[in-house]
C-alpha cells in the first residue's frame, strides 16, 4: 500500500489517507455495434490504460475488469463511472451505457476467488469475445 500524504508520521503530523486496491467490473450495453469495432475500441481503451486486466465483449454489451488504486470505495467508483464516456470519443468507443458496476477490495475480491463464487482471476488477460 501507498500512502497518498506527504506527513511521515514524525513530530506529530498525521499520514494522509492509505490507497488501496480496488477490483472493478464495469459493464456497458447500448444498440449493436460491429464487432471489429468494439473490439478495437476496447484495445485502444487497454492501450491508453494497461490497468485493465479484461474486457468481453460481444455487439451490444461488454465488461471491463481492472484494479483500481484508491483511498476508498467511493473514489474508485467515481473513477470508474467516469471511464467510458471520457475515452468515449479518444478510443471510439460505441455510445453505450453504463448497466452495471461492481467495486470490491482486494481481500473480498480472493476471499470470494477462494470460496469458488467469485470472478476466477483473468486468464487470459486481454479483449476477448464472450
Amino acid at each position: 500500500m501507498t500512502s497518498v500524504g506527504t506527513g511521515d508520521g514524525a513530530g506529530g503530523e498525521e499520514q494522509g489517507p492509505v490507497s488501496r486496491l480496488w477490483h472493478v467490473t464495469l459493464s456497458v450495453s447500448g444498440r449493436p455495434a460491429p464487432l471489429a469495432e468494439v473490439r478495437r475500441g476496447l484495445e485502444q481503451l487497454a492501450h491508453d490504460h494497461p490497468f485493465l486486466l479484461t474486457s468481453r465483449y460481444a455487439d451490444d454489451h461488454a465488461e471491463i475488469r481492472y484494479w483500481e488504486e484508491a483511498r476508498d470505495l467511493h473514489d474508485a467508483a467515481a473513477v470508474a463511472l467516469r471511464l467510458w464516456g471520457e475515452h468515449r470519443s479518444t478510443a471510439r468507443l460505441p455510445p453505450w451505457e453504463i448497466v452495471g458496476l461492481e467495486v470490491i477490495d482486494r481481500t473480498t475480491y480472493h476471499q470470494r476467488v477462494a470460496e469458488g463464487y467469485g470472478p476466477p482471476p483473468a486468464h487470459p488477460v486481454g479483449v476477448h469475445p464472450y
